[in-house]
């Protein structure tokens, strides 16, 4: 894969850090001048040299480092800079490290699902249980998707899942749209789930943090993200799809409004439960009635919608009586 320059993403992105490393030195060097002509005339100068990468390769770069390198190092205030970048390549490399352990196991789950055929078998699986319950053909396909999508960029991430489960959920009737969408949901939340959790890993050192840690916390901030692709799937109205008995009894646009309310409702009832906080700080019985009903809203089956709005209503309102302010006579 090359860039539409001809350059390599690696290679590309080798020469991006080199100007990183001229923009950090040069500002050391710029901070040494007494006037503002004198900064100007510098950053003109180091823009044309850098620029001249287009013409003379790599070269005019290296050879410019190696001088700034030099103005710093006789400098008070840019030995301190040469410090500082030594002892961020020093972080960077091992904060790197957990990174490039997670693309390894990533290539061998990914390597043995396709090598073996093991996906397509899952595939061919799901269909055959989706015959006799749609809500377990969804889990394993989700499943599928988030062991296909971990640490995998998005395109080449769509393209595994759409062909390999994405035919699965089409066979069991769910609208093209909408299996495509659920695929692809999945496989994108696969960069926050553990064990790999790419994204998480990625974001650890700029935390501080443990990435296993911020995994699980980043499960659940997006929880109501594993719980939308489901109700699209029981409910297509939600990706503007007909389809659906709502949309058959009560026609089209009606239907989106009520989804579009009913997940919103869901949504926030899911994340007040898993947070554990809406007004003030929630009760347990609070959190179980809020999960309840944002589960009834989910499923879509006859009277669920009916139970969800009825619990929703109930822990809603029993939250607001407790967190009332109270006046004081």
């Amino acid at each position: 894969m090359t860039t539409p320059s001809g350059y390599t993403p690696l290679y590309a992105g080798t020469v991006g850090l080199a100007l990183t490393v001229l923009l950090i030195l040069g500002g050391s060097v710029a901070l040494g001048f007494s006037s503002t002509a004198l900064r100007t005339v510098f950053w003109l100068c180091l823009g044309i040299v850098a620029s001249a990468f287009l013409q003379w390769g790599m070269l005019v770069i290296v050879t410019a480092v190696a001088l700034l390198i030099l103005w710093n190092a006789l400098s008070k205030g840019g030995r301190a800079t040469l410090a500082l970048c030594r002892d961020s390549l020093a972080d960077g490399a091992k904060t790197a490290l957990p990174v490039g352990v997670a693309c390894a196991i990533v290539g061998i789950i990914i390597g043995t699902m396709t090598l073996t055929g093991a996906a397509n078998t899952f595939g061919q699986y799901i269909v055959s249980v989706g015959d006799k319950s749609l809500f377990l053909s969804l889990l394993l396909t989700m499943v599928t998707c988030l062991v296909l999508g971990m640490g995998i960029p998005t395109i080449p991430n769509y393209i595994i899942t759409s062909s390999i489960a994405g035919p699965a959920l089409l066979k069991l009737g769910v609208p093209l749209m909408v299996s495509h969408m659920f695929v692809f949901y999945f496989g994108i939340l696969a960069d926050l789930t553990p064990p790999v959790a790419l994204a998480c890993f990625a974001a650890a050192p700029i935390a501080r943090a443990s990435g296993l840690k911020i995994s699980f916390e980043a499960i659940k901030v997006a929880t109501a993200g594993f719980v939308i692709p489901f109700m699209a799937v029981y409910t297509p109205a939600l990706m503007l799809q007909d389809g659906g008995p709502l949309s058959e009894a009560f026609g089209y646009p009606v239907a989106v409004a009520y989804i579009v309310f009913k997940t919103t409702l869901a949504i926030g009832l899911w994340g007040a439960a898993v947070i554990g906080f809406l007004r003030i700080r929630m009760l347990v019985w609070e959190r179980v009635v809020a999960t309840l009903a944002a589960f009834c809203l989910i499923a879509a089956l006859p009277i669920t919608d009916e139970i969800g709005f009825a619990l929703a209503a109930l822990s809603i309102a029993g939250h607001w009586w407790r967190s009332r302010p109270v006046a004081v006579a």
